[in-house]
Parts: structure tokens; sequence; C-alpha cells
């Protein structure tokens, strides 16, 4: 069945691949005088979308340090269940800020320190039984971040009541204490993060306005279309779909124990990826000068129709496919082969040369990642 699923998902790969790839190359109105300020463009994506994402994330990680206290304080069914609702608001927020690995969370890799999954679990509980461990060492990062706060609310059982009387043990000053020491790791490093854009940070990333392989719009381009690639793409769905592995691995899905909410959190990555490619202020309908309004300038067309357009139809065609899905957990552990979601995965595939090769080539803007999985 494995053999069937392989060269069956192949054929589809070939098709969706020979698809993307057809058509002209995009065209720039020889008649367009191109006048676009690529620093007008870098002040709205650091004062109206990266940093104001991060503060309402760091709002977000205090109140989920909140919830955790009260949790602390009296481990019951109710405070567990508010503990997951603080966690999952944060989760989703996380989404609005992952993408943007440049600078401070680059230098201390936030998105590798808050969101590895799949989660060790035997390494989880391992460090709670020895209470001797180091949560700065790469070698801790798939045990802590959501995805071990994940296993420690949703995972250690399978009932509500069994879960809080694991808090209610012997263990439960070591469990409480791992999950306090995860949280401050994690808030450390978002604030830190936050701290360095606001104070010089922005100031450095908007001067650097040049267009070269090492200015601000060269480099957030090719961070923005990474995340798309590698992370919405590839991680939240390609990967559990075992596109690159040649069978599923539902294990490997985002929020594996809480199961219902891996398209959520997929969704939520989404329309942050098309809000920041149309310039939408974080938390608002306005927007400014963005890639979009770039491409406006450049009046570019790919095969007779507006590049802008494309994209933006392709994200929301991409969006509607997996909105119709059930769990992603439960689309490939139910479906041999998993159709409904591999044609999904296929849509969200297309925005990838949309981006990767045709917005690029008419922003003059050189891919500076290599390319390993053949797309």
């Amino acid at each position: 069945m494995k053999r069937i699923f392989g060269i069956a998902f192949f054929l589809c790969l070939v098709w969706a691949c020979s698809t993307d790839n057809e058509g002209e190359e995009p065209v720039i109105n020889p008649g367009a005088e191109v006048n676009f300020e690529r620093s007008a463009m870098l002040v709205n994506w650091a004062d109206n979308i990266i940093i104001p994402s991060y503060e309402a994330f760091n709002a977000d990680m205090v109140a989920l340090n909140a919830s955790f206290e009260l949790f602390k304080a009296a481990s019951s069914e109710a405070n567990l269940t508010d503990l997951r609702a603080a966690w999952l608001t944060a989760y989703k927020t996380w989404q609005r800020v992952s993408m943007f690995e440049i600078g401070p969370a680059e230098t201390v890799g936030l998105r590798l320190n808050l969101n590895i999954y799949p989660t060790d679990p035997e390494k989880i509980d391992a460090h709670v039984a020895s209470g001797a461990y180091d949560l700065s060492l790469s070698s801790n990062r798939d045990a802590k971040g959501f995805p071990a706060l994940d296993y420690l609310i949703n995972g250690l059982d399978t009932t509500d009541a069994a879960i809080v009387a694991k808090f209610n043990t012997a263990d439960k000053d070591a469990l409480l204490s791992y999950m306090e020491d995860i949280l401050n790791d994690m808030t450390l490093l978002s604030s830190g993060v936050l701290a360095e854009w606001k104070s010089g940070y922005r100031d450095t990333f908007v001067a650097n306005d040049g267009a070269s392989a090492t200015a601000s719009v060269d480099r957030m381009v090719n961070d923005y279309i990474f995340y798309y690639e590698k992370f919405l793409r590839a991680g939240k769905m390609g990967i559990p779909l075992g596109v690159f592995s040649g069978s599923p691995l539902p294990e490997n899905v985002e929020g594996y124990y809480e199961q219902e909410i891996a398209n959520t959190l997929f969704l939520e990555g989404l329309s942050a990826v098309q809000d920041f490619f149309n310039g939408k202020h974080y938390g608002s309908s306005a927007s400014g000068e963005s890639l979009a309004s770039y491409l406006d300038v450049l009046n570019t067309v790919k095969d007779g129709e507006d590049l802008k357009a494309l994209i933006n139809n392709q994200f929301n065609t991409a969006r509607n496919m997996v909105s119709n899905l059930a769990p992603f957990r439960t689309e490939i552990e139910n479906n041999t082969p998993p159709t409904n979601m591999l044609l999904a995965y296929d849509e969200v595939q297309r925005a990838v040369p949309l981006l990767k090769v045709d917005m690029v080539s008419s922003m003059s803007i050189s891919i500076d990642f290599v390319d390993a999985d053949g797309d």
C-alpha cells in the first residue's frame, strides 16, 4: 500500500510541478516609469506590522504566564481549560511573528527555540524526572516552546481529569517547575527581540534601504519566501503528509496533542503571509507600501494577468481548500492516501513559484537560500 501511495503521490507531484512552471516569464510594462521607494515599504513593515506583531505576541505571553500562575496555585480542570485557551491564543499570535526571523530574532534563533515540532516527550519526561537540564542548549529545542507545552497540558493522559491528576501527585512540583522554565525561556527570548527592535534595530532596518543582497528589502523578502516554503508549506503540511519522505508522518503535525488546532495554526500563518504581502497593518484594515504595491508600480503581468492578483488569488484558493479539511492529523491517519489534503497542499505549493520566481525576478531580488526539495 505504501508503494502504491508513493507512486500515486509522485505522479501528483510531477503534475503539480509541471503546472507551476508553465506560462510566460513575468513581464514589467516597458513603458512604465518605476518610482517606488523601498524605504517607505520598510517603514510600513517595521512600524505597522513587525513591531506591533511582536507587541501583541508579548502581551499574549504575559497573559499565558498569568494563566499558568493560576493553574500552579490550583491545578483544577477549570484552570487547565483557561491555561489551554491562553496557550492557543499565544500560539496563534506566534504565527504572526514566526516569519520575521531577521535581525534580533535571527540572532537568538527565536523560531528554533519557540516552535520546534514534533516535541520529544521522552526527553521532557526525563528532564522532569531528573530536574537537571539546560533549556538554552540547542539539543533541548525539541523539549521546550509551544510544542512542549502542548504535551504537558494536552498529552500527559487521555482525559482532563487524568491530566490534572498528574499535577496533584508527588511529581507536581517537578512538572510545574519545568513548565515555568519553558515559559520563562519563551518570555525572555521574545521580549528581548521586541526590545531590540524598539531600541535601535528598527532604525537600522529602515536605513538599510538599498537594492543589494544585504539590504533590508532583499533579506526580508528572502526570509519571507523561505518561511512560506519551508515552514508553512513544508513544515505544517508537506512533512506530515509524507511529501518528502514517501510515507505520511502524522506525528509531525503542529499541535499534535491538541488535534483540532493544526489547521487553525496553518490558516493563521497563511493569513499572516498574505497580510504581509499586501502591507496590511497588524490588527487593522489599513495598509501601506508593500510587495503588492511594489508589483503595482512595476505593473508586472504573467501570462497576461496581473501578478499581484495572481498571488492573492492563489493564497485565497489555498485557504479555501485547507478550510474544508478535517483536522490534519485526522486527514492523514484516516485516509490512505489523504487525497483531499494532498490536493490542498498542491494549491499551497502553487504560490511558491509565483513568489520565488515571478515576484523576485520582477523586483531584481536574488534568492539566497538553497532549494533542496525539488520545488
